[in-house]
């Protein structure tokens, strides 16, 4: 059984037992969390609606990303760095 879950303007297909990197969610670790469903799965039907629990394994961040910003012949340059922060999350049940 899967689904599809929505968090941080993203949507991730989720089965029990996995595990996710989203954005940030608030909480420790150890912490349960639970996720709105937009669409489940059993292989047969498909239904909507229903949630998803989950446990807080870590906050993390992101890889840097960088930000360089030019102009020819201006003297003109700007570097930038940003680093998202996110959680990792590991499904307990779909349902």
């Amino acid at each position: 059984m899967f689904a599809v879950v929505r968090t941080g303007g993203k949507q991730y297909r989720v089965a029990t037992d996995d595990t996710i990197l989203v954005e940030k969610i608030d909480g420790e670790a150890g912490a349960s969390v639970t996720l709105e469903t937009l669409m489940a799965s059993d292989g047969a039907a498909i239904t909507s609606g229903g949630s998803v629990t989950a446990t807080i394994v870590a906050q993390t961040k992101a890889d840097k990303v960088i930000i360089f910003k030019k102009r020819r012949r201006h003297n003109y340059r700007r570097k930038n760095g940003h680093r998202q922060q996110m959680t990792v999350l590991k499904i307990t049940s779909v349902g």
